[in-house]
């Protein structure tokens, strides 16, 4: 398994070996080696989710039948609890399985494994383990992120917003949110302009997903944020919450973050060399742009690369570049480097490839070159 890379690689059977010394100290009679023979042999071909389920699998054929005595077992081996700043995938990935625990195994205990789920996202995090009792036991979860959006603990405080993120990535779709957002904005109104920065990550990227089917719910919660929270730490949630927005070159999003005058400027020159690159070759995205307007303009300035697909279509995706003033008349020449290199979530084709230089959400210019693979 030399080749593995990312986080599943870490979800073996060395993993089951050190959630089992752990959980020996509280349970005796554990099993070791045979759960990390079992993760060992069952892990091969799969991804980190399933991998992770397997060793909550072994912990459940290991542990007390009876839910209710194993998850005190599994809440004593949770360690102390992270301070602002401790990543848990360096400190605790290991208790993924863990959450994975409750989450598949104790909807018929909800009261108890909310508790255990506090426990955890202090150490770890509960973000995918609360979605199912938010599905089955809306009530009472909701009852339960309320309390904790209120939390001394940041951890428990982001949990609040994480937990019930309608599009929260790696996990299913709240659909009751994509819905109908306002529950979910009613949890996040005392943490608008929270003390912590994992905190406010949490609130704008659920403000983010909001924005994805909701837009004038987000456009409109956005507005009244600032006016009511006029903090820096209410801004910087609101500038990234609306980010989805921004790209789309939402005039309504754009004014509410600042920006200005997109109509009035131009790009009079775009060049990108080389014309032709292969993978691995970088390409220089060079442009002039101009106010005509008789007044200073704010703009965001970004890049839009048509990255051409299998089928010859193309998909744009969108790279912020800057964002600046420009005096009324004045000219700026802007230059840009972009590396073409393969990431896990696209892969390159041949073809003409457009790039965009896009003025607060407006194409001003486009340019093409030619990739080669």
């Amino acid at each position: 398994m030399a080749s593995e890379y990312g986080l599943k690689r870490h979800f073996n059977g060395e993993a089951a070996r050190l959630i089992g010394d752990k959980i020996r100290a509280a349970h005796p009679d554990f099993d070791v080696e045979g759960y990390a023979a079992e993760v060992e042999e069952r892990i091969p071909g799969k991804e980190l989710k399933d991998r992770v389920l397997v060793l909550a699998e072994g912990l459940r054929t290991r542990l007390p039948a009876d839910y209710t005595a194993a998850v005190p077992i599994l809440v004593s081996i949770l360690g102390d609890e992270l301070a602002e700043g401790e990543g848990m995938f360096n400190t605790s990935w290991f208790l993924m399985p863990v959450a994975r625990f409750v989450e598949e195994y104790g909807l018929d205990h909800p009261e108890q494994s909310l508790d255990a789920i506090e426990e955890i996202t202090r150490r770890h995090t509960g973000e995918y383990a609360i979605r199912p009792y938010v599905e089955q036991h809306y009530a009472l979860a909701m009852e339960r992120v309320a309390r904790w959006a209120q939390s001394p603990s940041h951890n428990v405080r982001r949990l609040a917003s994480e937990g019930v993120r309608s599009r929260l990535p790696w996990a299913r779709t709240l659909t009751v949110f994509v819905k109908d957002p306002q529950p979910v904005l009613e949890i996040l109104e005392p943490l608008r302009s929270d003390p912590s920065e994992y905190v406010r990550k949490s609130v704008a990227n659920n403000l983010n997903d909001i924005s994805k089917d909701s837009p004038d719910v987000a456009l409109a919660t956005a507005l009244r944020w600032l006016e009511e929270s006029p903090t820096p730490e209410t801004n910087w949630i609101v500038k990234h919450g609306l980010r989805t927005l921004v790209k789309k070159g939402d005039q309504q999003a754009l004014a509410i973050l600042g920006a200005t005058g997109g109509e009035h400027v131009r790009v009079p020159r775009l060049q990108i060399t080389p014309g032709s690159v292969t993978i691995g070759d970088t390409l220089v995205i060079s442009f002039d742009i101009e106010n005509t307007d008789d007044r200073t303009h704010s703009i965001a300035v970004d890049y839009v690369m048509h990255h051409v697909r299998k089928n010859g279509r193309s998909i744009p995706k969108v790279f912020k570049l800057t964002a600046l003033e420009l005096r009324a008349g004045e000219r700026r020449s802007l230059e840009k480097t972009h590396t073409i290199k393969e990431v896990q979530t696209r892969r390159y084709y041949s073809g003409e490839h457009l790039v965009d230089i896009q003025v607060n959400g407006l194409v001003q210019a486009t340019e093409r070159f030619d990739l080669h693979t």
